[in-house]
């Protein structure tokens, strides 16, 4: 039985239609035997939700079984097609229409993509699996021209992964409308956290490296340790700088830290292609 498509009568239309689009779009479509429009409407109405699964249902109401359902939503031609969505009525037409007529129509109240996306990264976010988040979340904010709960989302979920510089690069490009609360508090944390980052190891190399700005020892040793507490850029900043000035510092081992934080960053990151093409150009 295809949970998407449904009977509807009296008894369950409040459940079906009004309490079930609170959580989906409902599509009602009004039929009856007699109908030759609606003979080939349906079929249609039943593969599209059958696609869609999980983002609409199709509630069918036989309005010669059902008139008083039919009156209450002001029926008076087949087929009619209502759409409810947060029980409101969003959208509908009557008479038979083409499948991409239909597809337009529903494309306007179903999630988009990005939607999608982001419920998937919540629900990663929820069990703490933020490594998986961060790629999904990344899309989201692409495809939908980087809105402002997605980019809060992305900009938690890096903060969570101690990626302090990119949360705040995706923070700066927020527009001032929607700079809010959830806005103020993710700022607030990315201080908080700069405040706590720095180690005594990494202050006492930093001070060592402001006296000795030369001295490629302490550029590896602070790229070690910013590596080690989250600090990815700054790591290969640094590690692109030695390899600049020596490609073999110390049989290789600059290089090959470069190389273990572009990995671990992981495939498909913005920072690790940053840092991928430097280290290209430097190879060739």
């Amino acid at each position: 039985m295809n949970q998407n498509i449904v009977e509807v009568t009296q008894e369950n239309a409040q459940q079906v239609i009004m309490d079930g689009s609170m959580d989906h779009l409902v599509v009602v479509d009004f039929w009856a035997d007699w109908c030759a429009p609606c003979k080939s409407l349906l079929p249609l109405l039943e593969k599209l939700a059958t696609e869609y699964s999980g983002q609409m249902v199709l509630a069918k109401v036989n309005a010669d079984d059902q008139q008083m359902l039919a009156a209450q939503f002001g029926v008076r031609s087949l087929p009619t097609v209502v759409l409810i969505k947060d029980g409101q009525m969003v959208d509908g037409f009557m008479g038979a229409q083409s499948e991409s007529a239909v597809r337009e129509m529903l494309d306007k109240h179903l999630p988009k993509p990005w939607d999608l996306a982001l419920q998937q990264a919540q629900v990663l976010i929820e069990n703490s699996d933020f490594t998986a988040a961060l790629p999904v979340l990344r899309q989201a904010h692409t495809a939908s021209g980087q809105r402002a709960d997605i980019a809060f989302a992305l900009s938690h979920t890096l903060l969570e992964l101690n990626r302090i510089d990119e949360a705040e690069q995706i923070l700066d490009a927020v527009g001032l409308a929607d700079q809010d609360a959830e806005y103020r508090q993710l700022r607030a944390r990315i201080t908080l956290l700069r405040e706590a980052a720095k180690t005594p190891e990494i202050q006492a190399l930093e001070e060592k490296l402001q006296a000795q700005p030369e001295n490629m020892d302490i550029h590896y040793q602070l790229a070690l340790q910013y590596s080690q507490n989250g600090h990815h850029r700054e790591a290969l900043e640094l590690l692109i700088g030695i390899l600049r000035k020596n490609l073999n510092y110390e049989e290789g081992a600059a290089k090959a830290a470069l190389m273990d934080i572009i990995a671990a960053l992981g495939k498909g990151d913005p920072l690790a292609a940053e840092y991928q093409r430097k280290m290209y150009t430097l190879l060739y």
